[in-house]
C-alpha cells in the first residue's frame, strides 16, 4: 500500500518485549531484529526487556507499559505457540480491552508463504487496551522479519493509506 509523502511522519513509542525461558540478551536475536527495524523505521525504543513464559510476569510488564504516556506500542516476540510454556496470548487476554483479530489472521496468511501449513502453530495476536497497541509475535526471527515487514512497518506509519494504526491513536481511549 502506499506511503503518502504529503504527510507528516509521527515517530511510535514503541517497548520491546521478549518471552522466552531460554534466552538472555546475548541470544535476543528476534529482539534484535525488532530494534533494528523499528528504529530503521524513525520510531523511539521506549523500553526493552525479556520475561520467562510466566502470566504473571508477562501481565505485569505489559501493564506498566500500557499505564505509561511514554509508550504507544508493545510488540512482543515468542510464547505464541501451542506447547505448554506457551502463554503469551493468554497474558495478553488478560490485559485487553479489545482483540484485533485480523492481525493475527493476516500474519498466517503472510507466514504461510514462507514456511507454509507449519503456521498453523502460530497464536500470533493483536489487542488496543486503556490506548495502547499490544502486538505479539512468534519468537522466530523469520516470524518477526514477516510481522513487521508485513504489517507493522506500514501499519506503524502515519502516512500509510489508506489508513494505519497511527492515526487512531488519539481516538483510542474514546468511550
Amino acid at each position: 500500500m502506499p506511503i503518502d509523502e504529503s504527510r507528516a511522519f509521527v515517530p511510535v513509542r514503541i517497548a520491546v518485549l521478549t518471552v522466552s525461558d531460554t534466552r538472555g540478551p546475548a541470544e535476543d536475536r528476534s529482539g534484535d531484529i525488532l530494534v533494528e527495524r523499528l528504529r530503521a523505521a524513525g520510531h523511539e525504543l521506549a523500553d526493552r526487556r525479556i520475561e520467562r513464559d510466566e502470566v504473571p510476569a508477562i501481565v505485569g510488564r505489559l501493564n506498566g507499559w500500557i499505564d505509561d504516556p511514554a509508550i504507544d506500542c508493545v510488540i512482543t516476540t515468542g510464547g505464541t505457540g501451542v506447547t505448554g510454556r506457551d502463554v503469551t496470548p493468554e497474558a495478553i487476554r488478560q490485559v485487553a480491552d479489545k482483540m484485533i483479530p485480523g492481525f493475527g489472521e493476516l500474519f498466517r496468511w503472510l507466514s504461510f508463504q514462507t514456511i507454509g501449513t507449519s503456521t498453523i502453530q502460530s497464536r500470533a495476536c493483536a489487542c488496543v487496551t486503556r490506548g495502547t497497541y499490544v502486538f505479539a509475535l512468534p519468537g522466530s526471527t523469520g516470524a518477526v522479519k514477516d510481522g513487521w515487514d508485513g504489517i507493522l512497518r506500514d501499519q506503524l506509519d502515519s502516512r500509510h493509506r489508506p489508513c494505519n494504526f497511527v492515526e487512531l491513536m488519539p481516538r483510542l481511549l474514546e468511550r
